[in-house]
């Protein structure tokens, strides 16, 4: 790979930044200083430096996990709210795909690759993976509400706007304003649309866990790489 190219890569620089501090004898090539943008370099072999720190490019798929804050949008370029990736620190940031978005006021596991096929994986509903939400109503809902919540959302809905319901999912009540919802698909807005079914309206919304992946060990806003096993169960 050329070198302003990996530096541009591994910075988030411009190649014309990279030059620049090339030019100014900043970088090193296996403790050379070197000023040629177009001297290829062994993206594995290689030590490339930077003011005297390492730097890095991807050699293969990343795959993260990130407990997602409120604040945040789920976008590859900022509207009203900072963006997501703004909370990792890796290169080749612009390359990351989601799998599964999250409204700004929602929290909870994200995921996140440069992978297509294993995001497909992930997202598609054929592979059947559980994502589990924990939610917070606005209305209290007494007993006989929540058997018919109960059983409506183990039948399937059919929701405002669609053509086939929902598939069928579980919803458990922790208490009258609390509730957790598996679900094997990803409609638009769907835990909140479903309990809007019921006359209600979701007030927090979190995503404890996708598939077999949950937030153990994490806070707001950290992130993990995936290990080899995670990857390979999806």
């Amino acid at each position: 790979m050329r070198l302003d190219k990996f530096i541009s890569k591994a910075t988030e620089l411009s190649r014309k930044e990279s030059k620049k501090i090339m030019h100014a004898g900043e970088i090193t090539v296996n403790d050379q200083v070197v000023k040629d943008p177009g001297l290829h370099v062994d993206v594995i072999n290689d030590e490339v430096m930077w003011a005297g720190e390492p730097l890095s490019v991807a050699t293969g798929n990343r795959y993260i996990l990130l407990y997602k804050p409120e604040g945040f949008e789920c976008t590859l370029k900022a509207k009203e709210y900072p963006i997501v990736t703004e909370l990792i620190a890796v290169p080749e940031l612009g390359s990351l795909r989601i799998a599964g978005r999250l409204d700004v006021d929602t929290t909870g596991a994200l995921l996140m690759s440069d992978d297509g096929g294993w995001l497909h994986r992930v997202t598609s509903p054929k592979h059947e993976h559980a994502k589990v939400y924990e939610l917070t109503l606005a209305s209290p809902m007494d007993s006989d509400a929540q058997e018919k919540a109960v059983r409506k959302v183990a039948e399937g809905i059919l929701l405002e706007g669609d053509y086939e319901p929902t598939k069928p999912a579980t919803l458990e009540f922790i208490d009258e304003t609390h509730a957790r919802l598996t679900l094997e698909q990803g409609k638009y807005h769907q835990v909140k649309r479903m309990m809007g079914y019921f006359g209600n309206r979701v007030t927090e919304l979190h995503r404890a866990s996708i598939g077999h992946i949950n937030l153990d060990g994490l806070e707001k806003g950290d992130s993990r790489f995936l290990t080899p096993e995670e990857v390979a169960k999806f």
